[in-house]
């Protein structure tokens, strides 16, 4: 099977290019990226709503992956609970050679296919669970074993990968195939490959988020206050939305620990309707 991601750049000679030409030839590829990915959203949609028909019964999401994107699914779902105030085991990354490879290469983690099934067994998974493997090259073994053991054990799977036809979209019930071609430098997926799996991971979860209620108009309602930043633009949110002061905002944000029970508290004592509950 021939690979796209490992085909040869269509640049050369690139230790002899001036910085500027670098970085413009780079961000010429990079603009390819949202195009492809566009391609791919009635399959990206078609995933997040077997993700929130199974997260409604109490399912998780499990993404799995190794190196650049073992990485990128463990950002995607270390970012959930501060965005959106969901629990931690909920939307679950998981990389070759455990969390020490977040930061270091785990020499041959990635080649074992039955270590990716192992490490979703220690969260004693079921079939209202989703397993979505993240692949760029579509062959990594330990992403297709899992993928393979999952499916057989009635979970849903999904797979983004960017070559079309691999194992891994063979072992999905949703293969996501963003075909981004050749990378700036041959073979280097963590450029235009990963930039379009991260774009579609935010996709995926953003819109599950949204589809479970996490979000209120246009606003992370349920964020976690864990620094200034954040409760002033949770304060923001209660003046503009109630019409309070800055201070009597910030207290009531403090006094209940979510935007959310703020608003709901704060409607209910006092018998009014805000904003975002005409938008709902």
């Amino acid at each position: 099977m021939s690979s796209v991601t490992e085909s040869e750049s269509h640049y050369h000679d690139l230790e002899k290019m001036p910085v500027l030409e670098l970085l413009e030839s780079i961000n010429t590829e990079d603009q390819k990226v949202p195009v492809v990915v566009r391609k791919s959203i009635p399959e990206i949609a078609r995933l997040v709503e077997a993700v929130v028909a199974r997260m409604k019964k109490g399912g998780r999401l499990f993404y799995i992956g190794a190196g650049t994107s073992g990485r990128l699914g463990i950002v995607d779902a270390s970012e959930i609970p501060p965005t959106f105030g969901l629990d931690h085991g909920y939307v679950i990354g998981l990389i070759a050679g455990g969390d020490r490879a977040i930061r270091k290469a785990v020499e041959m983690a990635e080649d074992n296919e039955e270590l990716g099934w192992n490490d979703i067994l220690a969260f004693n998974p079921t079939p209202s669970d989703v397993v979505v493997g993240i692949a760029a090259s579509g062959t990594t073994p330990y992403v297709v074993g899992a993928l393979k053991l999952a499916r057989q054990h009635g979970i849903f799977t999904g797979a983004i990968t960017c070559n079309p036809g691999t194992p891994v979209a063979e072992n999905a019930d949703v293969a996501i195939e963003v075909i981004t071609g050749p990378e700036f430098v041959t073979g280097s997926t963590r450029m235009k490959a990963g930039t379009a799996q991260k774009l579609v991971l935010n996709m995926i979860t953003t819109s599950t988020m949204i589809r479970l209620g996490r979000v209120k108009g246009n606003k992370m309602v349920n964020m976690q206050l864990t620094n200034q930043k954040l409760i002033r633009r949770g304060t923001k949110m209660i003046s503009d939305e109630l019409g309070l002061d800055p201070e009597t905002s910030r207290k009531l944000l403090l006094l209940h620990g979510s935007v959310k029970k703020a608003f709901d508290a704060y409607t209910e004592n006092n018998n009014v309707t805000t904003h975002t509950q005409h938008n709902e």
